[in-house]
């Protein structure tokens, strides 16, 4: 690297249609990216390291595909009274890339939902981060209640976990406990349908959200997992979500343009 010329290393690898980037800068903007959902239109799903992850065999599996959406190479989630994660593995350093950066539309909210209830806890679109504690972070009891949960869901059901999601009605910035658990708290991001039916440019500073919501040092992000869930309501939902990385701090996302 030539760095009195500002030239930088892009280093990129592909496998099975995902894309590991990581960009060296100039020693003016060192920086680096991690991508962790891009997409290609010819790819099919689930495509590794991504893979449906189910909780329950009572309601059928939101349908997963990868097509052009309003020119842009997207994940099309389609749920009637279905749900689903499409799920796969993250290490990252999130000293390093606390920014996660997603893109993601859909067609319109779920008019019954309800982010207080566990009949209403549906959602057209949302972005999900989970995380592994350190043991001395989870109590005697709470370990006692997260082994009866796996086993009754399976080894998925995460230590703690962040739903970003796009309700129907909440103000953005609004935050909860989910209704099942409090191991997972939701984030309002996007609110109501002045917004459906285009793309929408998301960041969030994980780091500082999962320190602001569950006060714990030590936490390990392991997973992130993107969903269009109604079983709850019975309801129709479609949305798309693309372009999904984490960045460092005072660094810009990375949209493919539209």
């Amino acid at each position: 690297m030539n760095d009195e010329k500002g030239m930088g290393l892009i280093l990129y690898a592909k496998n099975a249609g995902y894309f590991l980037s990581i960009f060296l800068c100039s020693v003016y903007a060192q920086c680096a990216i991690l991508s962790v959902g891009v997409f290609d239109e010819s790819d099919k799903l689930p495509l590794a390291p991504w893979e449906v992850v189910q909780f329950s065999n009572k309601f059928p599996a939101t349908n997963y595909q990868i097509i052009n959406l309003d020119g842009v190479n997207a994940v099309e989630a389609i749920a009637v009274g279905s749900m689903a994660l499409l799920a796969r593995p993250v290490e990252v350093d999130l000293q390093e890339l606390p920014i996660l950066c997603w893109r993601w539309r859909i067609d319109s909210t779920i008019e019954s939902a309800d982010i207080m209830s566990k009949a209403g806890d549906d959602y057209a679109a949302r972005v999900y981060v989970s995380f592994k504690l350190p043991s001395k972070a989870i109590s005697f009891g709470m370990r006692v209640k997260l082994g009866l949960a796996r086993k009754i869901y399976g080894n998925q059901v995460p230590d703690a976990a962040i739903n970003y999601v796009w309700d129907n009605k909440h103000p953005v910035g609004t935050q909860v406990s989910n209704a099942y658990t409090n191991r997972t708290q939701m984030v309002v991001v996007q609110s109501g349908d002045d917004n459906v039916n285009k793309w929408v440019e998301e960041q969030r500073d994980v780091l500082e959200d999962f320190n602001q919501i569950f006060g714990v040092e030590g936490a390990t992000l392991v997973q992130i997992a993107i969903a269009s869930d109604t079983d709850n309501t019975g309801e129709t939902a479609r949305a798309g979500f693309a372009d999904l990385h984490f960045v460092g701090h005072n660094q810009d996302c990375q949209f493919s343009p539209l």
